[in-house]
């Protein structure tokens, strides 16, 4: 892993597929029950973040525009392999950003999915031509769509500390765009503020009363605080025992449950990686198709432990 032992901190953890630093077998989990595919749409964003996980900005095109034509093969390549996918998810960079995210929602919406949108209700969902397209779907298909609005902090001062001066006034304003059309929204914010889970879920329930969100804050689902994934800190790797020390299963773990498609700038096709948190890690690649991407997944990074089965974090609803 590039960076991870580049230092002091990890240092010589997260190398070997199989085996932990300490030699003990690596914790591995199989597709047991796929019931979301999320699609990158695309690493482009309006804004630059303080602390994005993909790096996303008005300039990264590491991942490019995904395709209605290629998210419909995917689609198809779900029926023909029976997967019992009930959530069809699009996260980006800013998926309304990418021209075809209108239509690329309705292919999955009219073949029976659920569909989630991660967005920051900025700019780019604003737009007239966004706006129509957006409010024919929720016409359509009603709670069959979920948008998932990033709300960093519940307060005005540390979500704009994240994304930047009049990001929070900007987000609110599409959020109460959403609120008029009847457009189902769920929250994704954060944990770096070092408050108390209770304290900021008490937070986003004032915020959601409000400006009269029908948001659940204390529902996980609707309102999700994600651990931070950053690698400067050390964390432990996960082996095989740690299922039965931690009384955790691998089937609770996000990869087990899902896959992300992502199309590389330059490259032919899409391809299918193991998880939507690690975008640029060659080996958590699985192939180009989802009967390639059927196989078991080493958690070999230091997200796996720290996110995924410490944090008991999940992107899904």
């Amino acid at each position: 892993m590039k960076d991870v032992a580049a230092g002091p901190v990890n240092a010589g953890k997260f190398q070997d597929p199989n085996q932990t630093a300490q030699g003990t077998a690596r914790a591995h989990v199989a597709l047991t029950h796929p019931e979301t595919l999320w699609f990158n749409t695309g690493t482009l964003c309006n804004i630059t973040c303080a602390n994005c996980y993909i790096e996303s900005s008005p300039s990264n095109d590491r991942l490019v525009y995904i395709t209605e034509a290629e998210v419909s093969d995917y689609l198809d390549q779900i029926e023909d392999r029976d997967w019992p996918v009930k959530e069809i998810a699009f996260t980006g960079g800013e998926p309304f950003m990418n021209p075809e995210m209108i239509a690329m929602s309705r292919a999955a919406l009219e073949r029976g999915y659920s569909v989630l949108i991660l967005t920051n209700a900025m700019r780019p969902m604003m737009r007239k031509s966004v706006k129509s397209g957006i409010a024919e779907l929720v016409r359509d298909y009603g709670d069959k769509l979920t948008l998932r609005i990033s709300v960093d902090h519940w307060s005005q001062d540390l979500h704009d500390k994240e994304r930047g001066s009049g990001a929070f006034a900007r987000t609110l304003e599409g959020m109460n765009w959403l609120k008029q059309i009847g457009g189902r929204m769920a929250v994704a914010g954060r944990t770096v503020w070092g408050e108390t889970e209770t304290a900021s879920r008490a937070g986003y329930a004032a915020l959601y009363a409000e400006h009269g969100f029908e948001i659940d804050a204390n529902d996980p689902g609707m309102t999700v605080l994600f651990p931070e994934m950053d690698e400067a800190v050390e964390v432990p790797e996960i082996t095989t025992k740690c299922w039965d020390i931690l009384g955790k299963s691998p089937d609770t773990v996000m990869c087990s449950s899902s896959r992300m498609v992502v199309k590389r700038r330059g490259a032919d096709r899409p391809a299918v990686l193991a998880c939507t948190l690690l975008p640029y890690e060659p080996e958590f690649e699985l192939g180009n198709t989802l009967a390639e991407a059927e196989r078991d997944v080493s958690l070999n990074h230091p997200h796996c432990a720290k996110f995924c089965v410490l944090g008991g974090a999940s992107c899904s609803t």
